[in-house]
């Protein structure tokens, strides 16, 4: 699996029923375990996952910014995380509810299995992604 957009994900960008404003909205991280919860083209909302196989969810991404295509924001740290290995990094708006949460990106990680640790997602210097 390589670094995604998911398709469903990017027509929510473009303006479908449930639009995502990357500055505006309610955008967080989760830490997945793929064996559990692969990568799908099809999936559209949090409530499309496997929930065993969502390690950790994070707080809401500060920082946002849209500049030219790209999207960029602050690292973020997901506190005392422990669970299953963590091999993926899924970004999502968050509404409140997983059936409505739309699934933007996911990346490929270097798996490792939390300990209790914070878990700090350090985002590429030049932006998250772009469109």
């Amino acid at each position: 699996m390589s670094n995604q957009l998911y398709p469903k994900g990017k027509g929510h960008v473009l303006g479908a029923s449930t639009k995502v404003d990357f500055v505006a909205d309610t955008v967080k991280a989760m830490l997945i375990h793929s064996a559990t919860t692969p990568y799908n083209s099809a999936h559209e909302f949090v409530s499309d996952l496997v929930s065993g196989g969502i390690v950790a969810r994070s707080g809401a991404l500060g920082g946002k910014t849209v500049t030219l295509g790209v999207l960029d924001a602050n690292d973020v740290t997901l506190l005392a995380v422990t669970g299953s290995s963590v091999d993926a990094v899924i970004l999502y708006k968050d509404t409140g509810a997983d059936g409505t949460s739309v699934l933007c990106a996911w990346w490929d990680v270097s798996s490792f299995t939390p300990s209790g640790a914070d878990v700090t997602v350090v985002w590429n210097a030049s932006g998250l992604f772009s469109i």
